[in-house]
């Protein structure tokens, strides 16, 4: 029969572990210890606090003794061996030089551990240095600075009409997309279900294309759809008549287009001329990104195209129109754009002093 130690523990520890027991921040493992001390003063012994707690017999005796040599302190854990986790300044500095500075032999980016060899240390601590300077090497994103000889002066009144829109009128962003696909699986969809993920083939028949223009208004977010089966001048006629339709009357029309060559054809010029409460802004050549409507756009190649299964192109017609709907419906908002023209030509000139710089080199 095992014999019974009362284990001495002063009142002020008694008091402080009991804060632990209390407290809903304390590590399940913490508490654990506090409750084996906590249940020794009371002279029972580890076989029986064991069996009350769980835990085996030897991991009772290991906290009683690391209490009496070290008391609170002897309850925490103790550094795990192995290779330091504390970087240097020099070993931060030298991780954060080859990351922007140098490319690896074997790959054309960074990763843990090519980076963890070439600085002789561990990938944790790559990975530290990295998340504390918001370095990201397996990410790239494109981008293409707009040569438009008029591009601060479209930013300025593009920007101007989002921070500012004009009173008694409506801010229209104005795109198509075009070739947009019907793709239907070769064989049926097998349907999510818990454990698996929803899966279907990868190959596909092609049904033809549609193409959609759209009309986004950046007060409500709502869209003025036209799916079409071409993208000519002829259609974004009809699309203007369209959109002149669906809108008051008395309420000028200012449309934010890009410069694609069916906005400008003489035959819409000639019908612009006779409807003069519509106004066009055009956006800098390589630059979609100020176009509000492209965002839109993004939403419904990831909620309605992507990985719809389209058995014609009736199909996908109906689907987008469908979309359009349920989206104005149920999710439009109005847009808010909040950088100023001055940041972003600021931008623009930034990246291009960058890219002579580095031409230089």
């Amino acid at each position: 029969m095992q014999i019974a130690h009362v284990l001495e523990v002063s009142e002020e520890d008694r008091t402080e572990l009991r804060r632990w027991l209390r407290s809903s921040t304390t590590r399940k493992s913490h508490a654990e210890r506090a409750r084996i001390v906590l249940l020794s003063t009371e002279g029972l012994s580890a076989i029986e606090i064991g069996s009350r707690l769980g835990v085996a017999e030897n991991t009772v005796i290991k906290w009683r003794k690391r209490y009496r040599q070290g008391g609170l302190s002897g309850l925490k854990d103790k550094p795990r061996p192995g290779q330091p986790r504390r970087l240097t300044p020099n070993q931060v500095a030298d991780i954060l030089r080859l990351t922007t500075q140098r490319i690896p032999q074997e790959a054309t980016h960074w990763s843990l551990r090519t980076m963890a060899k070439a600085a002789r240390v561990s990938r944790y601590q790559v990975q530290q240095a990295w998340a504390a300077a918001d370095l990201k090497p397996h990410r790239i994103r494109t981008f293409k600075i707009s040569n438009d000889p008029k591009f601060a002066e479209k930013v300025v009144d593009v920007v101007g009409l989002y921070l500012r829109p004009p009173t008694n009128a409506v801010v229209l962003s104005v795109d198509e997309k075009t070739q947009i696909q019907a793709l239907d699986r070769t064989q049926p969809l097998l349907q999510l279900r818990p454990g698996q993920v929803e899966r279907r083939t990868h190959d596909y028949k092609r049904h033809g294309t549609a193409s959609l223009y759209a009309a986004f208004d950046i007060a409500t977010g709502k869209v003025i759809g036209r799916v079409t089966k071409f993208h000519r001048a002829k259609e974004f006629l009809q699309f203007l008549r369209q959109i002149d339709a669906q809108t008051m009357l008395h309420l000028d029309l200012h449309l934010i287009l890009d410069n694609s060559s069916t906005h400008k054809t003489p035959e819409i010029l000639a019908w612009l001329e006779a409807h003069p409460r519509f106004h066009l802004h055009f956006t800098p050549t390589s630059a979609s990104w100020l176009n509000a409507v492209e965002s839109w756009f993004s939403q419904l190649e990831r909620r309605a195209v992507r990985r719809g299964v389209f058995v014609s192109v009736q199909a996908l017609r109906d689907e987008l129109r469908r979309f359009i709907e349920a989206h104005n419906k149920y999710s439009a908002k109005p847009f808010v754009w909040t950088k100023p023209a001055h940041a972003i030509l600021g931008s623009v000139a930034r990246a291009k002093a960058s890219r002579i710089t580095q031409s230089g080199h």
